[in-house]
């Protein structure tokens, strides 16, 4: 029974067939890489198509054929052939070696080149490559050569010169060599032999109780949609078109409005004479006066009036950003139009938001809410008075979604231009294309460093307006005054920092290696090329160990004491890259005898995902005696002031987004700050009086710093922002984005659009699709969005709230390092099933349980969670239910939506459902396991997940939220599903080329199984997907009538026990008409060794045969007769079975097989002679294995 239901997938190699390459979309040419003379493209995974390669040695007795025979190449020519696809056909060469190097598929001009060797031919020397090569220059049709020779990889480095050297890419991957003239990823799933593809079984009688669920709701399905839609109270139905435009509410006669904004004029302008008249307001004016930024008032406001695009750049300190929006507002109150005024002015942070509203609002002597407001993510503060409203650039693309011609706003100003952020980028578009449509609108954009030429041509020439700036004198010291001024030694050991919950990887990342961190890289000439004999000889050997990799812990710390015993009073804002790095340092900074003394040091922090409550301490004086110590990342260096900073050390490094569009893989690492960020750093110490800033890398490596960041639109995946795009109807994606102060290069924008594609959000016309539609009114990533929109519809919404938030949000997890290993046990009592996801959920809800009981600190505190971001989590939970209410998929009675929030089976495939295509295969292997993904092939698991933890994991794939490129591959947080979850809530799926085979992402992810248990699979596909659809478009629509529906898909993911196994290099068989010589062909003329189920001879058949059965590798034993022939015996199970005599080692073996497998299966005849060998086989085997 065991080995007759593994035979669903007969085997045939008397017939294969090489299909034609599928001809793919013109490529887009590629930009910012290494430029290449031949105008060649790079196709990604997902379009790339599986290479037709064979090894060098193919058995003449199965050679390849076609499905269309032609004249045959001569195969006793001495050179390579080179002809099209179209043209390349070869024919049987009965018992002949041949090899073949190919130019693989991967467009519609590109070539195969078939190189046909008979006899003992091989390219023995490079001179022959080096003729490939040219002719592979010179042929503008085809793109790449691909060989699996021994020999080309023994020379692979010097045929990677030699391309090089023809301005050509080339790539080793594993036993195949490509050269290209674009240039080439890290890793080619087409050309990976050890794939995973996945046989699939059910657990007996599973299939058809689905079947029954099946059959029952298709019968009772009506045959339109319509039918199943049940209306809300109302009788209305959302439409598609209805569902996202926003309907006007009727408003006054024009006059009557006229009359209200007048008299609300008048008003404002009473109150703001008022204030500046009184005691208060005459002090706050001569404060203002003072700020460069007032002097510049009319210049400032002469342009503002007389054009419609003015850029502002002012010095650090100039008071530009709280002074330019009020000079607006008040010369607008003081012609009475301070009614019909509306300003907006975005910040890139939130913090920004509100400490800059709430310093207007105190300079206007008002409470904040009147006149001045703010709007964040989360929270924000505005009235019916509100005329000047400071925001993040996001809340104002949102706005823009809803009404897209910002209707009665007057003003638009954008700060901090300069970090040239992905959306601050996107809004300059955005409001570029719309002031020709709104002449009365202003835009004004502002920068404390700025490129004001690049900014000005943008916008045709729009005026400048430039403030000087006011800092007091501010002393700079590098890393060589600060060891020689400290007398601090650096050694190999002392700067490796300490990190505690990621300690094991951060310490190798650090530590010396052959291959340099990109960090290092960046500066090792420079270091190198660097003369320091100006100091003493202790400093430079410091120096000559200096690890740029660091952050140096121990030096800051250091370098604090020396300021709280020898500076002057003031605080000290520390520049970090992250949290790990906050955190870190701020836990041992606590043991140190002075910085951990509160009496004597107070330790704040600041970073982006803290509350606004906690990030506000930061502004708030020490007391006498006690020295202020801010540990921050980049959200200091613009737009906030903390008063009394005197001093500012500086680490050199920011931690930001790369992305490698390449290899697909985004990147969050640290790397180096510009010139002009480390300008505003050391500005922070001269705000208020006189400084110092310390630099903690050399003068040098200052020096080789680039001028200004690389803007975040050309380091950062797209997706996000395609679909801003078409949600504003801004046309085509590539078209707009062309349009953009640097483009991004078009590798990138196809990665994002076919990732749209693949998650259902674009159709293949890329214009939005019902999901897509929902998507861009959340604002949160689309895969966060999609489990979301999943988990409300199939009433397990509570859970998914939790997941979607704790995924927003930093890990709420700690690992103290004197507890680690207590810590890593508290973990891991939340997790039992192989789940980040449903670890943190479970900690979450028990933290929810305890909140109620008043012991949630006690609670956070036994099980090393941070309960800043439990408190995150419960925010965020509702304000998306409140986002999912605006869309009309839940309503108020939220019970109704955890009908199914127990079954934790159904929250898996909701996580599978948003993560994909995020997917990893879990392959076992002797010790563990190995995972491999589409984009990056081998990965690894990050020691913070749960599933790093354990040896084997008892699912056949992993999703995975995100992955970090430190020298490999790591995934951050996976869940395990099975494959009836990928196949059901995971992309599309595609028939394959034969009953019984599906594909999924591009023919990445193979399964093979039963004809009956595909069209099963489809079927509950198709049903499931309609049911989706029908929901979006209708969303009051219940789902009680499609109960068996929903019955038969949590019955096949709660029983689907992962029966099925991995198999590798599978080829496909295809039923086609035999030729009628076939037909007649006699059987003793087919040779036994290389007919049967699996792999391309009887060996591979036989060990395939047995492992599906769960036995081991069979053994070979084989012996040279007298008449110099040669007999084996095979060995499995306790049974041997002998073969014949035959001419060599390799061919006994295999016929020695080949008898085995006639004795197992006897032709496939299932007589009475079959079933006794396999009785006796299975008995022998339970004995065996007892």
């Amino acid at each position: 029974m065991i080995l007759s239901s593994l035979l669903l997938f007969p085997y045939s190699l008397n017939l294969t067939i090489l299909k034609p390459p599928i001809l793919l979309s013109p490529p887009v040419k590629m930009k910012d890489r290494p430029p290449s003379s031949y105008g060649a493209v790079y196709v990604p995974p997902h379009n790339r198509l599986r290479s037709l390669i064979t090894g060098a040695s193919i058995n003449s007795a199965s050679p390849p054929h076609f499905a269309d025979p032609k004249p045959a190449l001569s195969a006793t020519k001495q050179q390579s052939s080179v002809v099209s696809p179209r043209d390349a056909h070869l024919t049987h060469h009965s018992r002949k070696k041949s090899s073949i190097d190919e130019l693989s598929s991967q467009g519609s001009d590109r070539d195969v080149e078939l190189s046909v060797h008979s006899g003992g031919f091989t390219y023995d020397t490079l001179d022959a490559w080096k003729c490939k090569l040219q002719a592979l220059v010179r042929d503008k049709n085809k793109q790449e050569v691909v060989s699996k020779e021994k020999k080309a990889r023994r020379d692979y480095e010097d045929i990677a010169a030699m391309a090089s050297e023809m301005g050509l890419y080339s790539q080793l991957y594993g036993k195949v060599v490509v050269v290209s003239k674009a240039p080439l990823p890290n890793y080619r799933f087409d050309l990976d032999e050890k794939r995973p593809q996945r046989e699939v079984l059910l657990p007996p009688g599973l299939q058809k109780r689905v079947d029954y669920y099946l059959g029952e709701y298709i019968s009772q399905k009506p045959r339109g949609m319509d039918a199943w839609i049940i209306p809300s109270s109302d009788g209305s139905i959302a439409t598609d078109e209805g569902l996202f435009e926003q309907p006007e509410p009727l408003a006054p006669s024009k006059a009557a409005m006229e009359k209200i904004t007048h008299k609300r004029s008048l008003k404002m302008h009473s109150e703001q004479e008022t204030w500046q008249e009184s005691e208060e307001g005459q002090k706050m004016l001569k404060f203002r006066k003072s700020l460069p930024a007032y002097k510049e008032k009319d210049a400032i406001l002469n342009a503002i009036s007389n054009n419609q695009v003015i850029i502002i750049s002012g010095e650090t300190g100039c008071g530009k950003t709280t002074q330019v929006p009020q000079f607006i507002l008040e010369s607008e109150i003081d012609s009475v139009r301070g009614g019909m005024c509306n300003i907006i002015c975005t910040q890139p942070r939130k913090i920004s938001a509100i400490s800059v509203s709430e310093r207007v609002a105190t300079e206007r002597g008002e409470m904040l809410g009147e006149t001045v407001g703010y709007k964040v993510r989360l929270e924000g503060v505005r009235g019916m008075d509100t005329r000047l409203l400071f925001c993040t650039t996001g809340i104002l693309l949102r706005r823009l979604l809803i009404d897209k011609t910002l209707k009665g706003v007057t003003h638009v100003i954008v700060d901090e231009v300069h970090e040239r952020g992905i959306n601050e980028d996107f809004l300059l578009i955005v409001l570029k294309d719309l002031l020709p449509r709104r002449p009365e609108l202003r835009l004004i954009l502002m920068s404390a460093t700025l490129d004001a030429d690049f900014f000005s041509s943008y916008f045709s020439g729009a005026p400048l307006v430039h403030i000087p700036g006011f800092t007091y004198p501010v002393r700079t010291h590098f890393l060589e005054n600060v060891l020689e001024t400290t007398g601090y030694r650096l050694t190999p050991h002392n700067q490796l920092d300490d990190y505690g919950i990621e300690k094991s990887w951060k310490m190798n990342k650090q530590a010396p290696r052959k291959r340099k961190s990109q960090i290092a890289s960046a500066v090792e000439d420079t270091i190198r090329e660097a003369n320091f004999n100006d100091y003493s000889p202790q400093t430079r050997e410091s120096l000559s160990c200096w690890n740029p990799d660091c952050i140096n812990f121990n030096l800051i710390e250091n370098l604090l004491d020396y300021i709280c015993q020898n500076g002057k009073p003031g605080a000290v804002l520390v520049f970090l890259t992250g949290w790990d790095d906050i955190s870190a340092l701020k836990e041992k900074l606590q043991g140190h005898r002075i910085l951990g003394d509160t009496s004597r040091a107070l330790l704040l922090t600041c970073h982006g995902s803290m509350a606004s409550s906690e990030q506000r301490l930061i502004f708030d004086k020490a007391e006498d005696g006690v020295r202020k110590i801010v540990l921050a990342t980049n959200i200091a260096e613009t737009s906030i002031t903390i008063d009394d900073v005197v001093f500012v050390i500086d680490c050199g490094k920011a931690k930001e987004t790369s992305y490698d569009a390449l290899n697909n893989t985004p990147c969050l690492l640290p790397s180096w700050i510009s010139k002009v960020l480390a300008k505003q750093r050391r500005g922070r110490a001269g705000r208020v009086q006189p400084g110092e800033c310390y630099h903690l890398y050399p003068k040098c490596v200052y020096d080789a710093f680039a001028d200004y960041q690389l803007p975040e639109i050309l380091r950062t995946p797209l997706q996000s922002l395609c679909l801003q795009i078409k949600s504003l109807k801004l046309g085509s994606i590539s078209e707009f984005l062309s349009r953009a102060l640097q483009a991004p290069e078009s590798l990138a924008v196809q990665n994002a659009i076919e990732h749209l594609k693949v998650i259902g959000a674009l159709d293949g016309n890329e214009n939005l699709t019902p999901l897509g539609r929902y998507l861009t009114m959340l604002p949160m990533e689309p895969k966060l969005g999609k489990m979301l929109l999943l988990g409300s519809m199939l009433h397990c919404l509570d859970p998914i709230l939790t997941i979607v938030a704790g995924l927003s949000v930093r890990d709420p997890f700690l690992s103290p390092l004197e507890k680690k290993d207590l810590a890593e046990a508290a973990k891991a009592q939340f997790s039992h099933d192989y789940s980040d996801h449903l670890a943190l959920l479970r900690a979450y809800q028990g933290w929810k349980d305890a909140e109620r009981d008043l012991n949630g600190y006690e609670y956070c505190w036994k099980n090393f969670l941070s309960a800043q971001s439990m408190k995150a989590i419960d925010s965020l939970r509702t304000e998306f239910y409140l986002l999912l209410k605006d869309t009309g998929l839940v309503d108020s009675n939220s019970a109704i939506y955890n009908t199914w929030s127990y079954d934790e089976h159904l929250v898996r495939a909701v996580i599978c459902y948003g993560l994909y295509p995020g997917v990893c295969s879990v392959v076992p292997n002797e010790k563990s396991f190995s995972l491999k993904t589409m984009e990056d092939g081998q990965v690894l698991l990050h020691s913070n997940s749960v599933n790093a933890r354990n040896f084997d994991i008892a699912f056949p794939w992993l999703v995975f939220n995100e992955k970090i490129k430190v020298n490999s591959i790591f995934l951050r947080d996976s869940t395990a599903v099975s494959d009836s979850v990928l196949l059901l809530f995971g992309g599309s799926i595609q028939k394959g080329d034969v009953d019984g085979h599906l594909k999924m992402r591009g023919g990445y992810l193979e399964f093979f199984m039963s004809p009956g248990l595909a069209k099963m699979y489809q079927s509950l596909r198709k049903e499931f997907e309609e049911l989706i659809h029908a929901k979006l478009l209708h969303p009051k629509m219940g789902i009680r009538s499609h109960h068996a529906l929903l019955s038969a898909i949590r019955l096949m993911i709660a029983e689907d026990q992962g029966c099925g196994r991995f198999v590798f290099n599978r080829q496909v068989e295809q039923h086609l008409k035999p030729p009628v010589v076939a037909a007649v062909t006699p059987p003793n003329l087919i040779s036994r060794t290389d007919s049967g189920p699996g792999g391309d001879n009887s060996k591979s058949q036989l060990q395939t045969l047995l492992a599906r059965a769960g036995y081991g590798t069979p053994v070979y034993k084989t012996k040279q007769e007298g008449n110099s022939q040669f007999r084996a015996a095979v060995e499995f199970n306790g049974l041997q079975i002998m073969g014949q005599p035959c001419n060599n080692k390799k061919q006994a073996e295999k016929d020695a097989a080949s008898e085995a497998l006639e004795w197992l299966l006897g032709h496939q005849q299932r007589d009475q002679d079959y079933i006794e060998r396999m009785s006796m086989f299975l008995k022998k085997s339970k004995r065996d294995h007892r």
